[in-house]
């Protein structure tokens, strides 16, 4: 079983959250001003990163509040959690 760190409750398992897609994505200050592809790349348009991530999740069966990680795509492991609102932390150095 796959455990979150919610930064508000703690440690639970996967199930009680919800992915919501990539992290730190600004909303246009005035959306209106925006062409259909401006817009469009918005909504659609992410990075998709192959290695280190940063997500969004809602823990949907608890808390209920969003907050963000640092994940791994190549391993699917967890390398931080942090509130929203918070600047993405650095991680340390790798070592070989």
């Amino acid at each position: 079983m796959l455990l979150i760190q919610c930064p508000y409750c703690g440690e639970r398992p996967e199930s009680e959250f919800a992915y919501g897609g990539e992290a730190h994505i600004a909303r246009p200050a005035d959306p209106s001003t925006l062409n259909d592809d401006q817009w469009a790349a918005f909504l659609y348009m992410r990075s998709n990163t192959k290695g280190i991530h940063a997500e969004r999740w809602r823990h949907a069966r608890g808390c209920n509040r969003f907050f963000n990680a640092l994940r791994d795509t190549t391993s699917d492991r967890f390398l931080a959690f942090y509130r929203t609102g918070t600047p993405r932390p650095a991680l340390p150095e790798r070592q070989p």
